[in-house]
C-alpha cells in the first residue's frame, strides 16, 4: 500500500508537528468465533478516538491504519469521506486545529501471519485464541494511531469479546455487561500496547516488596497458555524467575516497576521469542515444554523472561526516539537478561551460554555485508524490521559487558538509575545515555562510543609469545586485526590467561593479567617472566567482544587436550574460537568435527554441548568438502550413537545426544535404531521416548523415505494437537519426493492459505540437506519468485520465504553466479529484500571457502 513503509524523515516531521494527549480504543472481537461468510478476510470492528495537539494550526499530517475498510471518519466533528482521505494505510488529516479529536470507525482484519491481531484456532478442541503483536509497526492493523515510538500517549482500551472469554491488556481490567474495560496506561509507544483474548488457562500469584522509603509495592502476577497446554504448564517456575527478576531490578535500578500488574502470556504461532508489552508480556508457547528438555531450555526461558522484564525500564519507561537507537532497548535487555540471570537465579553459569551462543549470533551478523554499527542508520520501517538482529541484540550486549569492564559496574548502574529518573516516560537518543555515563564514570564516552557503537565489524586478537632461553616468557604481545571493509581497531579491556597441564593431566590456568589492548600491538608486561604456557587465551573471562585466535602452540594444545581444560567458561571460549576459525576457513571442517567427536562427550555444560552439536551439523552440511561429506556424515552419526549409549542413563546429556543422533542419522542401521525406539523393539537404557522425542526421530525417518505419510498420519492421531500438527507438517514436507516438494513450494510461495507457523514448518521440512539433487530445480524458481513474494505478502512471511528457501544446499559457483545475476538485475528492488539476498549470498560464499579449505585438508 502507498505509504505503508513509514520513513524516518516522515516520522521526524510528524513528531515536530504533533503531540498526542491520549487514545480511547474500542474493539469488538465477537466475530472471532463462529462461521465466516464471504470471500474477504475475517474482520472485527475497531473504533479509535485520539486527541492530539498541532504546533502549526492549519497544517496537514496523517494517521496510520492498515485495514480492509473504514466505516466512518471524523476530525474535530467534521465527517471525512473515507474514500477521499484513506488509502489503505494512511488517513490524510488536513487543516488541523491547535487541539484535535480524530474518530475512526474501521473494519480491521484478523491476522494469520503473527502480525497485528493474530487469530488461532486450536485443532484439538476448536477453541479460538487471539493476541496482538506489533513491533515495529503493526498496531495500525488493529486501531488507528500515529505509529512511531516517539509519539507516546496514555491509552484506554475496551473490548467486547465472546461469552466465556477473558480479555487482558496492558492495564488492569474489569468486565461488565459483556465489555472488558481496562485502566488507563502510562504514556507508552504504540508498538507495546497489547490485547490478549480467549479461553486461556490463567494462573495467578503476587509479588510484594517494601521499598527503601517504606512504601509497600504489590504487583499482581499472572501467567497463561492455551487450555491444551495446561497439563504441561509449569507456572510455578515462571513465577519464581519473575519474582527473582523483580527483586534484582529493584535492587539495582532504584526505580519501582512502573506498570501495575505483570501478566505473561504464552501464545500460539508467535513470530518472536517474546515481546515486552508493559504489564502484558507475550511469549512463544514453545517455552512451555511438552516433553523432557535439558537445563539449557529452562535457562533459555529464564533468560527471555528477564530480558523482557529489563525492557520495562529499558524500552518501555524510556524509549528510543526512532529505530536508529533500537540498541537502547535491545542491547540493554540482552545484557541485563544475562546479568540478572547470573545474579538472581539458579542459572549461575549464564555467562557461559552468553559467550558460546549469543555471541556466536553476533559474530555471524557482524561479518555479513549488511553489518552495521550498533547505532544503525534506519531509513524506514523495513530497515527497522531487519535490524532486530545479532548486532542490535548480542553484539550490543557484548559491548555493554565491555563497557561495564571499562567504567566499572557501580558507575554503569548509577548511570542507568539517573537515566530512568531523568527520562521517565520519554524518548531518548544515544547522547542522553552517554551523558549520564560520563557523569558517573568520569570517562570520555564520546571516544568509546565512536569506537564501539558507531563503527561496524569485529576485531581479531591473537597472542604472540617470545620465550627466553630458560623457557620463560620474554614478551607476550596481543596483535589486533580488523577486516579490510571495517578497519577500525578498538580499545579492549581484556584478561589474558596462561594455561598448562598439571601432573594429573588437566589443563589449568596458572597466571592471568588484565590489560587494555589498544592499536595493532599491545605488550602485556605483567606476564613477562612467567613460565611458558601451553595455551594462551587472550579473552579470558570473556570481557570483550572479539574473535579470539591462537598461536601455533596453543592450537596444538587444544587439538590434543581440549577436553582436559577444566574451566567451563574458558572451554566454551575455546570452542567458540575454533568454530569461528572453521567459518573463516582457517580450520578445516573435518578437523572441527573430529574435535567434537573426541571431546564433546566430556563437556559438562549442557548448553555448550547442544551448541557443539549444532556447529558440528553445520560444519558437515555447509563447510565439509562435497567429495568427503558422506563419509564424514557417517563418522558423525556413529560418534553420536556411541555417545548416546555411553551417556549416563536418564541424563540430560543422553537426551541431547539422542536428538543429535537423530539429526545426523546416515545409515540403515541408524534408521533401524530410530524405528525400534519408536515402536518399542529397541531401547537405550534410561532414554524415555516422549512425544516430542518421537517427532524428533520421525523427521529424519521421513526425510530418508523410511516413514511415509501413513506413519505420519498415525502419529498425528496419537498427538492430535496444534504442536503435533506443526511437527506433522514439517515431517510431511521432509519426504524425498518431487511431488512433495512441488506441493510445499505451491503452498508457501504461490498461496497465502497457511498460517505463519505452518509456513515456517513447511519451509523447515522442505530444505533437507540430504536432498540436494531433489531441490536443484528450485534455484531458478526462487529467484523468479522472491520479488513477487516480497511485494505481495506481509514482511514477516516475506522474510521467512526469502531466507528459508534460499538455495543454500546448492553450494556451487553456479548458485553464487545466479545470486549475483539477480542482485545485478534487481538494483531497484526493495533495500530490505536485497539485504536478505546479500546475506544469504555471503553465507554461501563463506561455505564455498570453507569447502575449499576442507578439500585441501583431505589431501594432507
Amino acid at each position: 500500500m502507498p505509504g505503508e513503509n513509514l520513513t524516518r524523515e516522515e516520522a521526524r516531521e510528524r513528531a515536530a508537528l504533533l503531540s498526542v494527549d491520549g487514545y480511547e480504543v474500542s474493539l469488538d472481537l465477537r466475530s472471532a468465533v463462529g462461521e465466516h461468510s464471504g470471500g474477504g478476510p475475517r474482520t472485527f470492528r475497531s473504533v479509535t478516538t485520539v486527541r492530539f495537539r498541532c504546533a502549526e494550526p492549519g497544517a496537514s499530517s496523517f494517521a496510520d491504519l492498515i485495514a480492509p475498510s473504514v466505516t466512518a471518519l471524523s476530525l474535530n466533528g467534521r465527517d471525512l469521506h473515507p474514500g477521499r482521505v484513506f488509502d489503505g494505510s494512511r488517513i490524510l488529516l488536513e487543516d488541523l486545529a491547535a487541539d484535535n479529536e480524530l474518530v475512526v470507525d474501521a473494519q480491521c482484519a484478523y491476522s494469520r501471519t503473527g502480525e497485528g491481531m493474530h487469530r488461532f484456532v486450536d485443532p484439538e478442541d476448536g477453541e479460538v485464541y487471539l493476541y496482538t503483536q506489533y513491533e515495529p509497526a503493526d498496531s495500525r492493523r488493529v486501531f488507528a494511531n500515529f505509529e512511531q515510538p516517539d509519539l507516546k500517549a496514555p491509552y484506554r482500551f475496551e473490548v467486547r469479546a465472546p461469552e466465556g472469554w477473558t480479555v487482558w491488556s496492558n492495564g488492569a481490567g474489569e468486565s461488565a455487561d459483556g465489555v472488558w474495560r481496562f485502566a488507563e496506561t502510562k504514556p507508552i509507544s504504540t508498538y507495546i500496547t497489547c490485547v490478549v483474548a480467549g479461553p486461556y488457562h490463567y494462573v495467578t500469584d503476587s509479588y510484594e516488596r517494601v521499598l527503601e522509603d517504606g512504601t509497600r509495592l504489590e504487583i499482581p502476577l499472572g501467567a497463561m497458555c492455551r487450555k491444551g497446554l495446561a497439563p504441561h504448564f509449569d507456572a510455578d517456575d515462571v513465577f519464581l524467575v519473575t519474582k527473582q527478576g523483580l527483586d534484582f531490578f529493584h535492587d539495582h535500578f532504584d526505580y519501582p516497576y512502573p506498570f501495575g500488574k505483570y501478566d505473561q502470556a504464552f501464545v500460539p504461532e508467535y513470530n518472536l521469542g517474546a515481546m515486552e508489552n508493559p504489564g502484558m508480556v507475550t511469549f512463544r508457547e514453545e517455552f512451555i515444554f511438552r516433553g523432557k528438555v535439558t537445563r539449557a531450555s529452562y535457562e533459555g526461558r529464564a533468560n527471555v523472561i528477564l530480558h523482557e522484564m529489563a525492557h520495562m525500564w529499558f524500552g518501555d519507561l524510556v524509549t528510543m526516539e526512532w529505530w536508529d537507537d533500537l540498541w537502547l532497548k535491545e542491547s540493554f535487555a540482552d545484557f541485563m537478561g544475562a546479568f540478572s540471570l547470573v545474579g538472581a537465579t539458579r542459572f549461575t553459569d549464564g555467562w557461559i551460554t552468553f559467550a558460546n551462543r549469543r555471541k556466536a549470533w553476533a559474530y555471524r551478523a557482524d561479518q555479513l555485508p549488511s553489518t552495521h554499527p550498533i547505532t544503525a542508520d534506519i531509513r524506514d520501517l523495513q530497515d527497522a524490521k531487519l535490524n532486530f538482529d545479532g548486532i542490535t541484540y548480542a553484539k550490543g550486549a557484548s559491548v555493554l559487558k565491555q563497557l561495564v569492564a571499562y567504567v566499572g559496574q557501580d558507575a554503569f548502574l548509577e548511570g542507568a538509575r539517573r537515566y530512568f529518573k531523568r527520562h521517565a516516560y520519554g524518548n531518548t537518543r544515544l547522547g542522553d545515555l552517554l551523558s549520564v555515563l560520563e557523569e558517573t564514570s568520569g570517562r570520555d564516552m564520546a571516544a568509546w562510543s565512536r569506537a564501539w557503537l558507531q563503527t561496524a565489524g569485529v576485531n581479531s586478537l591473537t597472542p604472540q609469545v617470545l620465550l627466553s632461553a630458560d623457557g620463560r616468557i620474554d614478551e607476550l604481545t596481543v596483535l589486533q586485526e580488523a577486516a579490510e571493509s571495517h578497519p577500525e581497531l578498538r580499545p579492549h579491556r581484556v584478561a589474558v590467561g596462561l594455561y598448562r597441564r598439571t601432573d594429573s593431566g588437566t589443563l589449568e590456568r596458572y597466571a592471568q593479567a588484565e590489560t587494555d589492548v589498544d592499536g595493532a600491538r599491545t605488550v602485556v608486561a605483567e606476564l613477562a617472566g612467567a613460565d611458558a604456557p601451553e595455551l594462551v587465551l587472550v579473552n579470558d573471562d570473556d570481557l570483550t567482544y572479539c574473535k579470539t585466535r591462537f598461536d601455533d602452540t596453543s592450537l596444538a594444545a587444544l587439538r590434543e587436550h581440549l577436553g582436559a581444560l577444566t574451566d567451563p567458561l574458558a572451554r566454551a571460549l575455546c570452542w567458540s574460537a575454533l568454530w569461528n576459525m572453521t567459518r573463516d576457513a582457517l580450520l578445516p571442517a573435518r578437523d572441527f568435527m573430529d574435535l567434537v567427536l573426541r571431546f564433546a562427550g566430556r563437556e559438562s555444560d549442557i548448553g555448550v554441548l547442544q551448541m557443539l552439536h549444532a556447529w558440528a551439523e553445520s560444519a558437515l552440511v555447509h563447510y565439509a568438502a562435497p567429495a568427503g561429506r558422506a563419509e564424514l556424515g557417517v563418522e558423525l552419526a556413529r560418534g553420536a550413537r556411541r555417545e548416546l549409549h555411553d551417556a549416563e542413563p536418564g541424563s540430560e546429556h543422553q537426551l541431547a545426544w539422542a536428538r543429535f543422533f537423530a539429526r545426523s542419522a546416515a545409515e540403515p542401521a541408524d534408521f533401524d535404531l530410530l524405528t525400534g525406539l519408536l515402536d518399542g523393539t529397541s531401547a537405550v537404557e534410561g532414554l524415555a521416548v516422549d512425544q516430542e522425542l518421537r517427532w524428533a526421530f520421525l523427521e529424519p525417518l521421513a526425510a530418508h523415505g523410511v516413514a511415509d505419510e501413513k506413519v505420519l498420519d498415525a502419529e498425528l492421531a496419537r498427538d492430535d494437537t496444534a504442536s503435533g500438527k506443526r511437527h506433522q507438517v514439517r515431517c510431511l514436507a521432509a519426504r524425498p519426493s518431487a511431488a512433495v516438494k512441488a506441493q510445499c513450494w505451491a503452498q508457501v510461495v504461490e498461496s497465502d492459505a497457511l498460517s505463519n507457523a505452518l509456513v515456517e514448518a513447511t519451509i523447515s521440512g522442505f530444505a533437507q540437506s540430504s536432498q540436494r539433487e531433489l531441490l536443484a530445480p528450485y534455484t531458478e524458481k526462487y529467484f523468479a519468485a522472491i520479488e513477487r513474494v516480497w511485494t505481495g505478502r506481509s514482511i514477516q512471511i516475506g522474510m521467512d520465504v526469502v531466507r528459508g528457501l534460499f538455495p543454500s544446499h546448492q553450494d556451487s559457483q553456479e548458485t553464487l553466479d545466479a545470486t549475483d545475476a539477480w542482485l545485478t538485475s534487481h538494483e531497484d528492488a526493495a533495500p530490505a529484500l536485497r539485504r536478505l539476498v546479500l546475506e544469504s549470498r555471503d553465507d554461501l560464499a563463506r561455505a564455498l571457502r570453507g569447502q575449499a579449505c576442507d578439500e585441501a585438508a583431505a589431501g594432507r
